[in-house]
């Protein structure tokens, strides 16, 4: 089996569709060897980003034909990795495709977890196998089918002289927590770009603060902090996951008074993100010497140094500090996942989801 594996995924927030091409040794150990994020087509994004705000309703027939589009728009961006790469396809053993999430529902008495993006698709547009569909067999051993990256981030980031936790800044915010010694701990704390993105957007037509300007031109407005604060997911205990169609542009709306500036609004919700993982991590890991952040929220400096301000005894820097490419983590983690799966090991992390055991995941689809 070649050593070359393709990850491809697009998060909660829908800024793109990430492609890495990760090389691994017979150790298992992963290098990035080409890293790019592809534009979605602009009305495709939009009815994304609709969606995850729950802001639609979608008919079967519309279910089908996103599945497919979004599928086409994962392929494309695999043979345009490649193409920019020099990569032949003969050369990739697999593609790991996470496709893009529409609803996540792990609790209940019927949990379930929808990705869109049908990889017989994908095998077909760019003859590579494909596997994907990584999180349902976790929700089907009574998981929360994420975070499912902890382990990827185990064996490229744990010390044996200092407690750290990862911390994955994306539409949703999720920590890995690395103990000197224990087991490898992981979940969701909240949103993170996801809202401030969307309330960007509606208020000044951009797709992300940039810089976190907006945030910075705003004032924290401590009862709007205080009710958003309030939701009783936060205070659930781990294993714990959520998405962008729980916290979304209406759930924020419900919870203003109608007196706060847009710029508070954007600063306030970037307190939230900050408080929820700074609470988080004092909770579960009070001892962490590092927290290593990855995401497109890493290159928020506004973020950045709230975190480290909030964070007082603890080292806050980027994977990239550590040879990592902050904007690709995700992406190597799915390569990662689709050779796990194609060596017959598990991919999940059971202490992370919850899960009844260690599974092997996602479904092979050949060329």
């Amino acid at each position: 089996m070649s050593s070359l594996f393709l990850g491809l995924i697009s998060g909660t927030s829908a800024d793109g569709i990430d492609a890495a091409l990760v090389r691994f040794d017979d150790d298992g150990h992963a290098r990035l060897a080409f890293g790019r994020t592809y534009a979605w087509d602009p009305a495709l994004r939009a009815r994304l980003v609709e969606l995850g705000q729950q802001a639609a309703m979608l008919t079967l027939d519309d279910v089908g034909e996103l599945d497919v589009r979004i599928a086409r728009a994962f392929a494309d961006a695999a043979l345009q990795a490649l193409a920019d790469s020099g990569t032949d396809a003969r050369e990739v053993a697999a593609i790991g495709s996470h496709g893009q999430t529409l609803r996540h529902r792990p609790h209940g008495p019927h949990p379930f977890t929808l990705q869109l993006g049908d990889p017989n698709t994908i095998a077909e547009h760019t003859g590579i196998r494909v596997v994907a569909d990584f999180r349902r067999r976790d929700v089907a051993a009574g998981g929360h089918g994420a975070p499912l990256l902890p382990g990827l981030h185990a064996a490229l980031l744990h010390s044996g002289d200092e407690d750290r936790a990862v911390l994955n800044l994306g539409g949703i915010a999720n920590l890995t927590l690395l103990p000197a010694h224990g087991e490898v701990r992981g979940f969701d704390t909240g949103p993170a770009n996801g809202l401030m993105d969307a309330w960007c957007l509606r208020h000044r037509g951009e797709a992300f603060d940039r810089g976190g300007a907006f945030a910075r031109e705003g004032r924290i407005d401590d009862d709007l902090l205080s009710r958003l604060l309030a939701d009783p997911w936060f205070a659930a205990p781990p294993p714990k996951s959520t998405g962008r169609d729980r916290f979304h542009l209406d759930w924020v709306e419900a919870r203003i008074a109608g007196r706060e500036s847009p710029a508070d609004v954007q600063a306030t919700l970037l307190a939230l993100t900050v408080r929820t993982v700074a609470d988080a991590l004092h909770a579960t890991l009070p001892d962490a010497k590092r927290l290593i952040a990855c995401g497109g929220g890493v290159h928020n400096p506004t973020l950045m140094q709230a975190l480290a301000d909030a964070l007082p005894d603890c080292t806050v820097e980027s994977t990239a500090a550590h040879g990592l490419d902050p904007d690709f983590v995700e992406a190597m983690g799915f390569a990662w996942l689709a050779r796990q799966t194609l060596l017959g090991l598990p991919g999940n992390v059971p202490s992370v989801t919850g899960a009844d055991g260690f599974r092997v995941l996602g479904g092979i689809h050949s060329a």
